[in-house]
């Protein structure tokens, strides 16, 4: 169901195809929900991999950011981020990337393994800074370190004059829609930290979590099923903020920035081939994202419009839905010159033509930033957000992916 700020007919008309829309109204009522649910003894963290086009409406919704590469840190930096928001994670981290993030005075810093730990403690001691780490446990996957090894680090922490160990960072993996999976993992989280306080006498001040809570992409009404499962986690991850001195910090990126986007795309041909019907849209599967999406299996939200003679745009007479009149039914495809590039198949669009724009639902998340962008070097879509007073502002134009230099002589 779209909000009441929302009007596709309005979407297509100002913004143009291929573009994205996020809604900074949806971004901000997704963290408040988050927040009532969790209670004022929990801090919450957006990770903003996944869209950092939201960065610049979230200053007053999150405690903290997390961010993951040196581009993220330069626009964190471009767009002022305030430093002691920042949690500056990531696998892959050179002297540079710690001196620039200890430099603009980032809160907290994460290790990823000793060798992260023993860089930040000699570029903090060059600096002539004390550096707040946050040590990684691993969830048994290539991120953070193992129990022992955590433990050690932990055992040695006095030897290290250029940091102080903070806490932990734990975080094992997204898309989570059991309630129960989250609390048993807590369970075991919390189990590890009494162990260290029993070997180290170490208890940590703050904790960064990250719950990995679902989103339900193909769903009818994926925001009651996302506040259900919100709500169902929410006394366990209350108890685990509960605990006196530790400050726990919850961390999610798809959770929060899914709801608030939308990506519209037009209908350039339409066709049948072997009794399938087909629409060649200008988007495709490099900008368009979503978990879980096997193959155009699934359906997720779709509002048709269908341009008007005088100018604008219509909603067709039905919505987007799997099934009816085989006529009615598409197999949505885009503009790479590839058979996977199908967004959605057995589409129910009555009437679906040339210049007819698509808008697909809950693409705030990941579908800007993880797409396969560079694939035939196709125009980047252009990003618009939807302020709270409903006007319009263009983050991005849409620009070219690349562009190519030709040695002298040769056309390009």
């Amino acid at each position: 169901m779209l909000s009441d700020h929302i009007v596709p007919e309005r979407l297509a008309a100002v913004c143009g195809t291929p573009s994205y829309v996020f809604s900074e109204r949806l971004f901000s009522e997704r963290a408040a929900l988050v927040q009532e649910a969790f209670g004022p003894g929990v801090d919450i963290c957006f990770s903003i991999k996944a869209n950092p086009f939201l960065l610049s409406i979230l200053q007053e919704s999150f405690a903290r950011v997390e961010v993951c590469s040196p581009g993220e840190l330069r626009i964190c930096r471009k767009l002022g981020i305030a430093p002691e928001k920042i949690v500056f994670s990531g696998v892959n981290k050179e002297y540079r990337d710690v001196e620039a993030a200890l430099e603009y005075g980032c809160g907290v810093i994460t290790a990823e393994s000793p060798k992260h730990f023993d860089l930040i403690v000699r570029c903090a001691a060059e600096l002539g800074i004390k550096a707040n780490v946050l040590l990684r446990l691993t969830g048994g996957s290539q991120f953070g370190m193992d129990e022992s090894i955590l433990t050690d680090l932990i055992r040695k922490r006095d030897e290290s004059a250029g940091v102080r160990i903070t806490g932990i960072h734990y975080f094992t993996g997204t898309q989570k829609r059991k309630a129960a999976k989250i609390a048993k993992e807590i369970d075991e989280f919390e189990a590890f930290l009494a162990r260290l306080e029993a070997e180290t006498g170490y208890v940590p001040e703050e904790i960064e979590y990250g719950a990995g809570l679902a989103v339900d992409f193909f769903d009818k009404d994926p925001e009651e099923a996302e506040k259900v499962r919100l709500m169902e986690i929410a006394p366990r991850i209350r108890e685990f903020g509960a605990v006196p001195g530790r400050r726990l910090t919850v961390e999610m990126g798809r959770f929060f920035a899914a709801p608030c986007g939308f990506y519209l795309t037009r209908a350039v041909d339409i066709k049948r081939n072997c009794g399938v019907g087909y629409a060649i849209l200008d988007g495709g599967l490099h900008q368009l994202k979503y978990d879980g999406q096997l193959a155009g299996m699934q359906i997720p939200g779709i509002t048709h419009l269908k341009p008007e003679p005088e100018g604008g745009f219509a909603k067709a007479v039905l919505p987007a839905e799997s099934g009816g009149q085989a006529e009615d039914n598409y197999t949505l495809c885009g503009s790479l010159c590839t058979t996977m590039d199908v967004l959605a198949r057995n589409v129910c669009l009555p009437g679906l033509s040339e210049g007819d724009v698509l808008v697909f639902h809950e693409t705030g998340a990941y579908s800007v930033s993880e797409g396969m962008a560079a694939f035939l070097s196709r125009d980047l879509p252009a990003v618009w957000l939807l302020r709270e007073d409903g006007s319009l502002v263009r983050a991005r134009e849409k620009a070219e992916t690349f562009s190519w230099n030709c040695p002298s002589g040769e056309e390009s």
